[in-house]
Formats: structure tokens, sequence, C-alpha cells
């Protein structure tokens, strides 16, 4: 019977001030946004297993800075701030030039009139073997049948035919 004697009011209880949770919550949001964006955009656009065993390396460090919270309005106060800032950015960025050009990166070319742009391809460590796989998934079967390719701000590759 002792296992069903649950402290409600511990559940609740606010150990941390919502001023901390709300800044805590904000400053690690931007601070995981702002670092996500240097990344290249290939690492944004899959999720291999090295990807899914960074991003959980990220959360787990997310939640041990956002304070190891004791009650569930504590968490409940912090996923609403990272809720509103998510929504805030995206709001944003829709609306504001500016705002969309930090969070938002433009499309890279790879592939110029059938030639491969290599120093672009480094910048966004895309391999030769990999653009290729690109492209037989879109049935080309050579580089000099691409008029365009692109890497696009969430890491897909985008392909313009010749004909």
């Amino acid at each position: 019977m002792e296992l069903l004697k649950i402290d409600f009011a511990a559940l609740f209880h606010l150990k941390t001030p919502v001023a901390e949770l709300i800044i805590r919550g904000a400053l690690m949001y931007l601070g995981i946004l702002l670092l996500l964006r240097v990344l290249p955009r290939r690492t944004g656009g899959e999720l291999a297993m090295m990807d899914l065993i960074f991003v959980i390396l990220i959360a787990e460090a997310a939640t041990h800075s956002l304070g190891g919270y004791k009650s569930i309005t504590e968490g409940f106060i912090v996923i609403t701030t990272l809720m509103l800032l998510n929504y805030s950015v995206n709001w944003l960025s829709f609306r504001v030039k500016f705002i969309e050009k930090i969070f938002s990166a433009p499309a890279l070319q790879i592939i110029k009139d059938g030639k491969l742009l290599k120093r672009n391809m480094r910048r966004e460590y895309i391999t030769e073997e990999e653009l290729k796989e690109s492209l037989r998934k879109e049935q080309i079967e050579h580089v000099e049948q691409v008029k365009a390719a692109y890497v696009e701000g969430d890491g897909r590759i985008s392909i313009i035919r010749k004909d």
C-alpha cells in the first residue's frame, strides 16, 4: 500500500524560480539553434546512425543544462518556453528576411552545367559517391546530364536535369 501513496503537492511544487526556467530554456534553445546553423547542411538533412547519436547527446546535455527539475510544473514551463521560442523563430523567419538569413541556410550549388563544384562539395562534406547516389535516385547516370544541383537548407540535394 505504501507504493500507492503519491505526494501530489510535490509533483507540482516549484523549486526553481519560473524566470530561471524560462531563461535556461531560451538560452539553450537559441544556443543549440545557432550551433546547429554552423554545421554542414547535410547533417540536418540526413539522419544516419552518427547523426542520431549526435542528437541524443545534445538532448542529454541540454537536459542537464536546463536543470534537473523535480516537478511536473517545472518541466512544463521549460517545454512551453521551448515551444513558444520555436514558434516565434518560425514566425519571425517567415516575416523578417534578416531573421530568416540567420536561421535558414541558402541553397548551395554543387553541380553547374554538368561539372562538379568540388569546393562547395568540400564545404558541405559531400563525397562524389554520395552525390552519385543522389543522382541515381533521380535515374541520372552521369553528372553531365545535370544542369544544376543544390544542397538545400535542410540538407536535401535537389537536381535540375539538362533536358
